[in-house]
């Protein structure tokens, strides 16, 4: 491939091992997509031949058949990053009369797929923290190199055996899920740091760190990006609001509304856009006063962003993968999108010779909150 980066395709049953190289030479194209929200899933192209050893022996054998695992790693200017780890969920032939233009594609998604397999609904849980019942669930995946990073709830609300018992509600994931929501936290898998290895997170939602090397634009010998556009949505602004028990009587409802603060969402605009919508979260009175605050926590928390980028660069050129999940500063396009902003999805598109991204930017509001904005 191109000066500047190199691909690695693992594949296997359960222990991924780097695929024959004729698998190699048939590779056409790849394509990785990582969305905050949402399962990461990958697609491979290979060319096709009616002689080829995919077709003869690796196909009718099941070396991509589904739940085989696939690691995907690139190595940009001598620096590995494992892309994905998951498992095939699709196949798809597509045969062609012109030599050369049969294909085949395999989809699949992250490892998450393994914990959505089997429901295990009504498995109790009795007097367990709902970090503790995570733990205990994701103990499960070890065997696929899944490391818990398992972070201690905001409000800690462990029931009490006689009042209310923690049960499962559909498959492991949908479980985690749902435990997620309930103390404003997120759920995601993250490939690497080492081939075979993922870090399952489960914990808040987190818009700090150093931030990835500046996205330039209209800057000469500095820009980086092939294309960069920005838009405001003057509507995505929500106000939640809940009710409580009055603290006297404990019969009068008070509504209350949830604060749009958190220490590890900060904003990242300097004039936020004005909140135009308000929703009224039914039923949190029944709730205990922690349960309520940790659903008021959670709407606050999937509260879409105002200021949405979209853009598209080269690799080679950026010198770095851009990774989702994480910050970003962007330069050059007008004082009132410059700034830092929170990058929600990527998706690699790797072909021969080359290596793309687009991605996708958010943030709450215009100006940047730094006079400028490092390289």
């Amino acid at each position: 491939m191109l000066k500047g980066f190199y691909l690695t395709l693992m594949m296997g049953p359960v222990v991924a091992v780097p695929v024959p190289q004729p698998i190699t030479d048939a590779l056409m194209s790849v394509q990785v997509t990582t969305t905050d929200g949402q399962r990461s899933g990958f697609q491979l192209t290979f060319a096709l031949s009616k002689k080829s050893l995919i077709n003869t022996t690796l196909l009718p054998a099941g070396f991509f058949d589904p739940l085989v695992r696939v690691i995907i790693v690139v190595t940009v200017n001598g620096i590995p990053d494992v892309l994905m780890d998951g498992v095939i969920t699709r196949q798809e032939i597509t045969p062609s009369s012109v030599p050369g233009q049969s294909t085949l594609t395999i989809t699949g998604e992250d490892l998450t797929v393994l914990m959505d397999l089997i429901d295990l609904k009504g498995f109790l849980y009795p007097e367990l923290s709902d970090p503790l019942i995570i733990e205990i669930l994701l103990a499960k995946y070890s065997v696929f190199g899944i490391i818990p990073l398992v972070i201690p709830s905001l409000l800690e609300d462990v029931p009490d055996v006689t009042e209310r018992i923690t049960q499962q509600t559909g498959t492991d994931l949908d479980f985690i899920r749902d435990l997620a929501k309930e103390n404003a936290f997120v759920f995601y898998l993250v490939p690497g740091p080492a081939p075979g290895t993922s870090v399952a997170y489960w914990g808040p939602k987190v818009k700090i760190g150093v931030p990835q090397p500046a996205l330039s634009m209209n800057m000469d010998a500095d820009t980086n990006v092939e294309s960069l556009s920005f838009s405001l949505d003057g509507q995505s602004g929500e106000l939640d609001i809940l009710f409580v028990l009055d603290p006297i009587a404990g019969k009068v409802e008070i509504p209350v509304p949830v604060p749009d603060i958190s220490i590890l969402q900060p904003p990242l605009g300097l004039v936020p856009t004005p909140k135009t919508k308000i929703k009224v979260l039914d039923g949190t009175a029944k709730l205990t006063p922690t349960r309520a605050a940790l659903l008021g926590l959670s709407q606050t928390a999937q509260a879409g962003e105002s200021v949405i980028g979209n853009g598209q660069l080269d690799v080679v050129h950026y010198g770095h993968v851009l990774k989702a999940r994480g910050l970003v500063g962007v330069r050059g396009v007008g004082l009132a999108y410059d700034g830092l902003y929170y990058v929600s999805s990527v998706t690699h598109n790797i072909k021969r010779g080359e290596y793309k991204q687009s991605f996708t930017l958010s943030r709450d509001g215009l100006l940047p909150l730094t006079p400028r904005v490092l390289p």
